[in-house]
């Protein structure tokens, strides 16, 4: 959708007909990302010249490093997550392929058996890791390939694992609660900062999310509801491969939350439309035929749409430079406020008891 292909830039041979890599770039990395990436090339047993391509700039510079085993480094903005929480993330996205039918990529360790590296350029640290390289496309890309009924399905199998998974002693992550999504100092930036939004339009979206966030704490936290989720399993974060089916990626943002918030993942950026209410139909259906969904929940998938809109609102706006924000800025903010407007008026949307 908004990713820009790499094909000029990628061996033709890695790519399967139809799909690409993609390339978002925002700040919050050195400009000098590469350097670090190089850095660590030798405790995976390149040499510190080895072929780079570099697949993504988001939240972290993502390279595919080349060779007759392929691999894909990823080089951690500072700040983000301590060396626990990435440890934690590999953890659980490991124990999923091993013990569940969700397939994920496969750590590579370095050559001293750490699961991270620690990349130094000149006074500068960065944490790398890697894992095994996915040939194929998105399901973005290439939604044919895939039916939101099964990632329904896939979303069930997570949470289900959660609760019978022993994590390791240091395991941690963040909490994408009402104070990490809403509050002052939201995880992903302030929503009222979005370009195109005028008083009229805040006004509105704050009426919003002052009922989301007095539904969310109504809801509670319960076990039943509330646990280890991916937080961004939409088609983008699907690999689909010739071979070996679909395979989920991008664990980064994986963190403590509620179940549904998995769902209102699903439909990012399109969350005002008719094709949404659709795939939230095809959604349900395959989650349930692994994990019941309690009757009471389901009334508030409106509130984790809405939810899920007001962070990507944030996100834009404090993401400016990146690809993907530049794609959604004109009428994004506009389309936020309908959907508000929608939500605090229209009870009939998206009610699937």
């Amino acid at each position: 959708m908004f990713e820009k292909a790499l094909e000029n830039d990628i061996d033709p041979s890695l790519l399967y007909r139809g799909c690409s890599f993609r390339l978002v770039q925002m700040s919050g990395l050195p400009p000098d990302h590469e350097n670090y990436a190089r850095a660590a090339l030798p405790a995976y047993g390149h040499r510190p010249d080895a072929e780079l391509r570099l697949l993504s700039l988001s939240e972290n510079a993502t390279y595919l490093v080349g060779g007759d085993a392929p691999m894909v480094l990823r080089v951690h903005r500072p700040g983000y997550h301590s060396l626990d929480a990435i440890r934690s993330e590999l953890d659980w996205m490991a124990a999923l392929r091993t013990e569940t039918e969700v397939a994920t990529p496969e750590l590579i360790p370095a050559a001293d058996g750490s699961d991270v590296v620690a990349a130094v350029v000149g006074d500068g640290m960065l944490h790398v890791d890697a894992v095994t390289f996915i040939a194929g496309c998105t399901a973005e890309e290439n939604p044919e390939a895939v039916g939101f009924d099964e990632l329904g399905r896939l979303s069930a199998h997570m949470h289900d694992h959660v609760e019978r998974w022993t994590a390791p002693d240091y395991f941690t992550r963040f909490r994408w609660d009402v104070e990490a999504t809403l509050g002052p100092h939201a995880r992903w930036g302030n929503w009222r900062e979005a370009p195109g939004l005028t008083r009229d339009g805040v006004a509105v979206v704050e009426r919003a999310a002052s009922a989301v966030a007095a539904s969310l704490t109504e809801f509670g936290q319960g076990p039943d509801r509330f646990g280890l989720i991916h937080a961004d399993l939409r088609m983008a974060n699907l690999m689909i491969g010739e071979s070996a089916g679909i395979t989920v990626i991008d664990f980064d943002d994986c963190g403590w939350s509620w179940h549904l918030a998995d769902l209102g993942a699903v439909v990012s950026f399109i969350e005002d439309t008719p094709e949404a209410e659709r795939m939230i139909v095809d959604w349900l259906r395959g989650y349930r035929e692994v994990r019941a969904i309690p009757a009471g929940h389901v009334g508030m998938i409106p509130t984790f749409v809405m939810l899920r809109r007001m962070m990507l609102t944030a996100w834009v706006a404090s993401h400016a430079d990146a690809d993907a924000a530049i794609a959604f800025t004109d009428g994004f903010a506009v389309g936020t406020v309908e959907l508000a407007e929608r939500y605090l008026s229209d009870r009939s949307w998206m009610r699937y008891e």
